[in-house]
């Protein structure tokens, strides 16, 4: 063993091995997988022509050369600074053809013989070794983190019924391309990062039941999402989606699906087509009407519409005939329809903060709204900040049963 001192010894050292390109990169990119790493992976029977990820620090028997006959090799990666050990006798094989130093902390090259080197403009018809100082790819610091010289499938946890990977809060600008080729993943968390973009790469993970994409910056989805045959619940809360794209229908498994927090004006009517979902929240969007497609979800149970430029509600709402939850506080609301009473499964009724006058004397009806509710997790009638006409302030003041009776007799009346 010896000491190289200086960069340019090394590939002299390689260029006698008839190199035909010989590639320097200055900064680090990612960790090498290690040359040893590489043998165990191929095999002593089957060795690969090119080779990639060779860490030299790996390179401690030579004998180990004699196993291949490579063309081309990659020491990417290596953290390769201008002062090392190498083993002097370390020979490349003259087969190869390609010897890349990729992603290391070299400096830059002097004093290296031209003429055995060659030049761009030789013309000479032998081939001739060059050298390229150039800058490779760098990995994101997120990205590197995130791995920190490990497998991908390490990140993966398993637990009793799902394969799970959580990257909540690791400051992604964008996905990972190792994430796509982990198919296994079921439930896969990427909320509160800085995702602009969601490649079409995402309907590769087919077996996705849980993604949870909130908390990010995302303009739109990919169509591909629609080959996620097997997703039951879909989180794309607090982005900046303006519209959604048909093909999130083919995925009939959806259950629960959260779009709130977003710029949504309308939906595709092709969501009639999800027939099996239970849970919809539209919150914090532009919509100016329950869309039409919304009243086809007959096993819908939770829908939340709060907080968007709604003005009324659609008779259509009575065929919603398993709703226990529905929101639509802070919109323009004047009046609750009397189709809505016939709702017999309704638990929370939330209309606060709307611009209701009058109640609908069928209201009573609605035997399962316990009491006046106050607090906004409580199940019951929430309908305070309204201008409700006299006297129903003062009825409302009185409890549930005394407003029940109030409209029961207003309407035997009439």
């Amino acid at each position: 063993m010896v000491r190289i001192a200086r960069i340019d010894s090394l590939v002299s050292m390689m260029l006698k091995a008839r190199l035909s390109i010989f590639s320097v990169v200055q900064e680090n990119g990612y960790d090498s997988a290690g040359l040893i790493g590489c043998i165990l992976n191929y095999g002593k029977y089957n060795p690969p022509q090119k080779i990639t990820d060779i860490d030299p620090a790996a390179i401690i028997n030579i004998k180990l050369w004699k196993l291949f006959r490579w063309t081309e090799m990659h020491f990417t990666g290596s953290s390769l600074s201008p002062c090392f050990d190498f083993p002097t006798s370390c020979r490349l094989s003259s087969s190869v053809g390609i010897c890349i130093l990729q992603g290391n902390k070299t400096s830059v090259l002097s004093g290296v013989n031209q003429s055995v080197m060659g030049t761009e403009h030789s013309k000479s018809k032998e081939r001739r070794s060059m050298v390229f100082l150039r800058k490779g790819p760098k990995l994101p610091a997120w990205e590197d983190a995130l791995l920190a010289g490990r497998e991908p499938k390490s990140l993966l946890k398993r637990g009793l019924r799902y394969v799970s990977l959580s990257l909540i809060m690791k400051g992604m600008t964008s996905t990972p391309d190792f994430l796509w080729g982990l198919h296994e993943v079921q439930k896969l968390n990427l909320s509160r990062n800085q995702l602009v973009v969601i490649p079409p790469s995402l309907g590769k993970l087919d077996r996705l039941v849980v993604l949870n994409l909130g908390g990010n910056c995302l303009k739109c989805l990919p169509k591909e999402i629609g080959l996620l045959r097997n997703l039951k619940v879909l989180f794309v809360n607090m982005n900046c989606l303006k519209e959604v794209p048909a093909e999130l229908s083919l995925c009939r498994k959806l259950e629960v699906l959260s779009l709130s927090h977003n710029c949504i004006s309308q939906l595709p009517l092709s969501f009639t087509d999800l027939t099996s979902l239970r849970k919809l929240n539209l919150s914090n969007n532009r919509f100016v009407q329950i869309p039409l497609c919304i009243f086809a979800l007959r096993s819908l149970d939770f829908l939340h519409l709060g907080s968007n430029k709604l003005e009324n509600i659609a008779e259509s709402i009575q065929y919603l005939v398993n709703l226990q939850i529905l929101i639509v506080e802070n919109n323009n609301i004047r009046s609750l329809p009397r189709s809505l009473c016939h709702i017999s499964t309704l638990e929370l009724l939330n209309a606060d903060y709307n611009a209701i006058q009058t109640l609908p004397d069928e209201l009573y009806l609605l035997r399962r709204l316990r009491r006046i509710a106050w607090n906004p997790m409580d199940k019951g009638l929430h309908i305070a900040h309204n201008p409700l006409a006299r006297p129903l302030p003062e009825v409302v003041e009185g409890g549930l049963d005394v407003l029940f009776n109030y409209l029961r007799d207003k309407k035997e009346h009439n």
